[in-house]
């Protein structure tokens, strides 16, 4: 009975093993089946995917490149606006004038901006000392735009004056006890630029 007994529990687990392999293989192979199938329609759709990316941005990079060239060719089309003519302008200087700078401008001041004709009449009759050097180099300006550039000397205006210092000439004076005091003779550079009245 014993034997019996083992001979019939043998072929059910063998059975049992027999049925259950063939049952994984059968299972294992689909699994298998379905990964072959998936594998190839992931790398199918990656590609592709892959390569339309890699095009968009290729065309999008040729697109930005392009752009900045057309808007460098646009400014050289176009015309250069043409810039109105400036006036002429007429220069005269006169330098190591032995007038002090602080007093040169005083006149300065009062004259700048003024038609050439008001400003000979101001300084004609100012009481400063520095008005008969300033009206000399105006006279000489005005003689520049008529001989140098074909202008009417009357029919200018003094567009800008500055009076600028120049060297200072260092004297003494003898004074009480034995003393010497400092006397500083100052000097000054005068410019002086004339334009033709706008009509």
């Amino acid at each position: 009975m014993a034997d019996e007994n083992q001979d019939k529990k043998q072929p059910t687990s063998k059975a049992k093993k027999a049925a259950a392999k063939p049952a994984a293989k059968k299972e294992a192979a689909p699994k298998k089946e379905a990964k072959a199938k998936k594998a190839p329609a992931k790398k199918a759709e990656k590609k592709p995917a892959a390569k339309k990316d890699s095009k968009a941005k290729g065309k999008e990079k040729k697109a930005e490149g392009k752009k900045p060239a057309k808007a460098k060719k646009e400014p050289a089309k176009k015309a250069a606006p043409k810039v109105a003519a400036t006036p002429p302008v007429v220069r005269a200087r006169a330098r190591y004038v032995r007038i002090a700078p602080r007093k040169a401008r005083l006149i300065a001041d009062q004259v700048r901006g003024m038609h050439i004709e008001q400003a000979r009449a101001l300084l004609q009759f100012s009481p400063r000392g520095a008005a008969q050097d300033i009206h000399k180099l105006i006279n000489s300006a005005a003689a520049n735009a008529e001989n140098n550039h074909d202008l009417v000397g009357d029919e200018m205006r003094v567009a800008s004056i500055t009076v600028d210092e120049g060297p200072t000439l260092r004297r003494y004076r003898p004074r009480a006890m034995g003393r010497a005091t400092p006397i500083n003779k100052r000097t000054s550079h005068i410019a002086v630029a004339l334009t033709p009245v706008e009509e």
